[in-house]
């Protein structure tokens, strides 16, 4: 099964990375210990807090008219 989703924003993906990791039964910690990042990182990037990168990402992407989607693969039960 898959889970999908639009990513038309930075909160928008930020949501989307949050439920990857949760159904991958990751805490924040767990994730940046494996990324070797901090956890604050990986709550920016779930918060969809503002970079130079995102926005001008965004910025393309709407003027362009991209779309941009997302899907998590989860286990089959």
């Amino acid at each position: 099964m898959a889970i999908r989703g639009t990513v038309s924003s930075p909160e928008s993906l930020g949501r989307i990375l949050q439920q990857a990791r949760l159904l991958a039964g990751l805490s924040q910690r767990q994730l940046a210990n494996r990324m070797g990042v901090s956890q604050r990182y990986i709550w920016e990037m779930e918060a969809g807090k503002p970079s130079k990168y995102t926005d001008r990402l965004f910025a393309m992407m709407r003027e362009t008219h991209m779309t941009l989607s997302a899907s998590i693969e989860t286990p089959d039960e």
